[in-house]
């Protein structure tokens, strides 16, 4: 059941989303070579708490941090570590989300730390340009899977691929709600867009093979031929006068 929002509830979801826009680039000056993972999750923690809001993924069916933090090859849900040493020529996925006052908020973006190969440097242009050409979407009357095909379509032309595992969701009062909004799809398919949809669109595009495996964690996701991957997502309200990033500071 797809859960319509009224403007209050955009409020209130625009107010968790914003932190996590804040919280992530609080931290975005921590990402050079030498940190770890551990270091980015605890200033996270911090500023979560000073913010006056909760994390989302903390103990989310047992997650155990503030942040899912995914260097390299790892797509989504990677777990933070005081093993796992930043260095230069990596690229990070940091995605987070928070609660206030029951609602929450979602978003990432996949940094290089430092100096990054032109390959790297591609995949991350590309798959942040997904995300834009997905939201352009976002319109009254369009379907969902302009959504989808608009992302694939992107990312494809040029010679990358879309994982199909881990899609985008509506969120609100939950982290996950109806739809779900793939990363790929045939355009003028699935549901009519429709005012007051609040969603979170969320690229995850490979260099290699669009396949995935997950560690023996439980949680980290990485790609099945161990080339890179990149995520971004923001979370944007649908009005009757347009779309909204609720989560871009």
């Amino acid at each position: 059941m797809i859960i319509l929002k009224s403007p209050d509830e955009i409020q209130k979801i625009r107010k968790a989303s914003r932190v996590v826009a804040e919280v992530i680039e609080g931290i975005t000056p921590m990402v050079v070579p030498g940190v770890t993972t551990y270091d980015l999750d605890r200033r996270a923690a911090e500023i979560v708490k000073e913010k006056g809001s909760k994390p989302a993924f903390k103990g989310y069916r047992g997650f155990p941090a503030v942040l899912c933090l995914s260097v390299n090859e790892e797509v989504v849900h990677g777990i933070p570590s005081t093993k796992k040493v930043l260095k230069e020529g990596d690229i990070i996925g940091i995605d987070c989300g928070v609660i206030i006052d029951g609602f929450y908020g979602d978003s990432a973006k996949t940094l290089p730390v430092r100096k990054v190969d032109a390959e790297s440097e591609k995949l991350l242009r590309v798959t942040r340009e997904s995300l834009e050409k997905g939201i352009e979407q976002m319109v009254v009357g369009k379907r969902l899977h302009d959504i989808s095909w608009a992302v694939q379509s992107h990312a494809e032309s040029n010679g990358f691929s879309v994982v199909r595992e881990f899609v985008g969701h509506g969120i609100g009062r939950s982290l996950h709600e109806d739809p779900q909004v793939p990363n790929f799809g045939n355009p003028n398919t699935g549901i009519r867009l429709t005012a007051g949809m609040v969603l979170a669109i969320e690229p995850m595009v490979n260099v290699g093979v669009k396949e995935v495996k997950i560690l023996e964690d439980g949680w980290t996701a990485v790609t099945l031929d161990g080339k890179r991957s990149a995520h971004f997502e923001h979370t944007i309200a649908l009005t009757e006068n347009g779309y909204e990033i609720l989560s871009k500071l």
